[in-house]
Parts: structure tokens; sequence; C-alpha cells
């Protein structure tokens, strides 16, 4: 019996030992550590999206819908913004996308110099796998490629079946 509690008093000092010993360690945070404090202590001094960005929800309805061998899933919305993957014959093609400006003003400029036009909308070539039209002096509509099938003039097809008009009249 006494050994029995002197095993289990060993066993717990030890425990509670090591416990203290670790509590002591001082190693300053890894960088992940450090970087998710300083976002917290920023506190929204960081926002990213205007607090003036239309609600995320209200961009869908201007998306074009899939049909026949085509297919068009939703994947990202937040305020100011609604992403869709464009799928033909179950096939990522394509991303779809609604960005609200105002939340990134220096966006429009890119449109300036624009040339041509799509339902009386800037249109743009951004690299050479993105087509993307101002709406309204404040969406930037886009189609991007994903696979290299998906060529220049089905984005601007797909441009073209974007509710362009509606969405020229949100506010």
């Amino acid at each position: 019996m006494f050994a029995k509690t002197v095993s289990r008093f060993l066993v717990g000092f030890s425990l509670f030992f090591l416990l203290t010993l670790s509590a002591c360690n001082t190693q300053p945070p890894s960088r992940f550590e450090q970087a998710q404090q300083e976002s917290i202590a920023a506190g929204s001094k960081n926002t990213a999206v205007s607090p003036n960005a239309v609600k995320g929800s209200s961009l869908n309805q201007f998306f074009p819908a899939g049909g026949g061998e085509y297919e068009r899933v939703f994947t990202q919305e937040k305020d100011g913004f609604v992403q869709a993957k464009l799928k033909f014959q179950g096939k990522d093609v394509a991303i779809l996308a609604i960005f609200d400006t105002i939340s990134n003003p220096d966006a429009k400029k890119d449109f300036q110099g624009a040339t041509e036009q799509i339902n009386g909308f800037p249109l743009i070539e951004k690299g050479t796998n993105n087509s993307a039209v101002l709406v309204g002096d404040r969406f930037q509509v886009s189609v991007r490629s994903t696979d290299p099938t998906f060529g220049k003039e089905q984005r601007r097809q797909w441009l073209e079946k974007f509710d362009l008009a509606g969405l020229s009249q949100l506010k």
C-alpha cells in the first residue's frame, strides 16, 4: 500500500512539474499566429468591403441561367461580390462574377480606354483569359476562362447573357 501511494505521488508530482515547466515557455508566436493577432487587433480598420456595397444576394438575379449542356453553380457570395462556375458537360470552363467597385473604385480605371462595348457598356480584356464590362459605372461583370477551349468569343457571348440593363438600375 505504501508503494502504491508513493507511486501515485510521484506520477502526480511529475505531471505537475511538467505542466509548470511548459507554462513557463515564452516562445514568440509563429508568423501565422502573429498575423492572426494583428488582424484581430486591427478590427474593422482593414475591412476590404465598403459598408455601402450591395448585398451579394441581390446580384444573383443578374447572372445568366445555365441551359442545355451548360450548368451555372454559385460558389461565392458576399457583400459586393458574387461568383459562379460555368460547367460544360460537367467540366469547369469559366468563372462568372459580379463585383461592386464601390469597395475598390480604382477598378473602374481599367475601363477608361475601352474601345469596345457590350450592350452599351465598356468592354475590356484583362489578360488572355478574362473579359469584363463595367455596368452603370459601378459593377464589374467578368467571365474568366478556366479551360483553354473556352475562348474570347465564348466569354463575350456569356457576358451578353447577363442582365446588364437590370444590373445598371441597381443602386
